[in-house]
């Protein structure tokens, strides 16, 4: 399958990144639907992506007729069944969790044609793993984005034990088509980006726990110091702590080595909610 024949898209999951996705193939010329079980988030990422849409118009990067074509290519719906059953690509973006992302591979096996590619957009659960519970794991693959979907160039294509180069190949043509650089990834746990960044949050973690400095000046060191545009804690709050936690515990877990042992100062902020921007408090208080 080449990335030409890759017209139909679908994206399921319409939080944050399933929005992202679907925003970018839908301004790139593909058909999308979005799919999410709950009516709510559904109608909150219809809302944003027009937001961002016009957001673009009003920088000269985009036209109006452009804005109104990528909307009129996207089809919200409910539905899962019905949203992949004419898609040439599915993209996964449910939660970081295995099991509920195995439960939705399985379900996306049944129900999408068969020769569609299903992608995860997991930043850290085995893609192996999830072609595992399908019947097709010569087309599945990891595409992994990177938030804000439409402002950040960089996707993890990773390939699973059993992916083959057709499937690859055509994800990587079309990762390019949507304006971003893909880079060629193996399936262990993290990848590359988030086995080299959670240890460096973590770490951070541990050192606001040990009252090696304040939140603020730890974040300042990583800036002035080692040019970091953010510092890791900001960037922990702008991820989600739960996220983070939930990304240590799959490296800690699969790779069994406890330099991934999730900070207990992480945890016991997850555990009282404070999971950074998305619920106004972090390291750093956000107004809501």
């Amino acid at each position: 399958m080449d990335s030409l024949s890759i017209q139909r898209t679908a994206v399921v999951g319409a939080g944050t990144m399933g929005n992202g996705i679907a925003h970018v193939l839908a301004l790139a010329g593909y058909d999308v639907a979005l799919v999410d079980l709950n009516g709510d988030v559904l109608d909150a990422a219809t809302s944003t992506i027009a937001s961002n849409l016009d957001r673009q118009v009003d920088k000269d990067r985009i036209d109006a007729d452009d804005r109104d074509r990528a909307l009129d290519r996207l089809r919200p719906t409910p539905d899962t069944a019905d949203g992949v059953a004419d898609a040439d690509l599915v993209v996964e973006a449910v939660s970081e969790t295995q099991d509920v992302k195995q439960t939705v591979f399985a379900e996306l096996d049944r129900h999408a044609p068969d020769h569609a590619i299903l992608a995860s957009n997991t930043s850290s659960i085995s893609i192996t793993g999830l072609a595992a519970q399908t019947e097709r794991p010569e087309q599945v693959i990891g595409m992994h984005f990177f938030n804000p979907v439409p402002v950040m160039r960089l996707v993890e294509i990773v390939r699973g034990q059993r992916t083959t180069d057709a499937t690859f190949e055509a994800v990587d043509e079309l990762a390019r088509d949507l304006g971003k650089e893909p880079v060629e990834v193996e399936d262990y746990p993290g990848f590359v980006s988030n086995r080299i960044l959670m240890p460096m949050i973590n770490e951070a973690v541990f050192c606001v726990m040990e009252g090696v400095a304040e939140p603020e000046d730890i974040d300042t060191v990583m800036k002035l110091g080692m040019n970091h545009p953010m510092g890791p804690l900001t960037l922990a709050d702008f991820i989600g702590l739960d996220v983070c936690l939930d990304i240590l515990e799959v490296l800690h877990g699969d790779l069994g080595d406890d330099k991934y042992r999730p900070c207990p100062l992480l945890r016991r902020m997850v555990t009282a909610g404070q999971l950074g921007r998305k619920t106004g408090e972090g390291f750093f208080p956000y107004d809501e």
